[in-house]
């Protein structure tokens, strides 16, 4: 079964996702504000969250960056109503795995969900992966650069560990594309701003970056 956080203002919307998802057989938390959500996020264990964008007392972006500054790695699908490219991009450099826009089909968020919860379980193993500096523990996907704890998502992750997996090849755009989202691919923007996260937690800390672009192909992990 699995376990969502709702965290949404708006109790309509509210009240529709609930029906539909606990027709499925989901067990749904709730709460109308970001600082409950916060909390609850926080304090339970949920195979993914649905965060909306503007709540009463804490936002959706600051709810999220805590999180992430809090080693919390549970998946995080934003609902908004605001669909700039800007606002897109912006969801995703705060830690979002997905975002979907109000309104919204509901099998298109379920499907959604069900990718996020099944990357975010993966296909655990007791394994761990090296390259170079890069060390990645499969068990507690958790990945560390120089025994440093990098401050992933789980689509960080995923494509970090892809990259180490296939290291010092180049994995294309498409391949990076098709693990991620299968059927349902965003546009390039999207994946660019995983990628900026990446290196943000993978490069920006240390001396020397470990992730190449390879112009119009995709990206490797080079030791220099």
């Amino acid at each position: 079964m699995k376990k969502v956080l709702l965290v949404e203002d708006n109790r309509e919307v509210a009240g529709i996702l609930f029906d539909y998802f606990e027709c499925l057989g989901m067990e749904l938390d709730y709460a109308d504000n970001g600082e409950l959500g916060l909390q609850l996020a926080l304090e339970g264990r949920f195979d993914v969250i649905l965060l909306d964008l503007m709540l009463p007392r804490m936002d959706g972006l600051t709810v999220c960056n805590k999180l992430r500054e809090a080693g919390n790695n549970t998946p995080v699908l934003m609902l908004t109503a605001l669909d700039n490219r800007e606002d897109m991009l912006n969801g995703f450099k705060h830690g979002a795995d997905d975002y979907l826009t109000k309104p919204f089909d509901l099998e298109i968020l379920e499907a959604r969900m069900n990718a996020l919860v099944k990357r975010y379980r993966g296909e655990v193993s007791h394994s761990s992966i090296q390259f170079g500096q890069v060390r990645i523990d499969q068990k507690t996907r958790k990945a560390y650069r120089s025994d440093k704890l990098l401050a992933l998502n789980p689509t960080t992750y995923t494509i970090l560990e892809l990259l180490c997996l296939k290291a010092p090849e180049v994995v294309s755009r498409e391949e990076i594309s098709e693990k991620l989202w299968q059927e349902n691919e965003p546009n390039n923007d999207v994946l660019r701003s995983h990628i900026y996260q990446l290196r943000n937690q993978l490069d920006k800390p240390f001396t020397t970056p470990l992730l190449t672009t390879i112009p119009k192909v995709g990206f490797r992990l080079e030791e220099q």
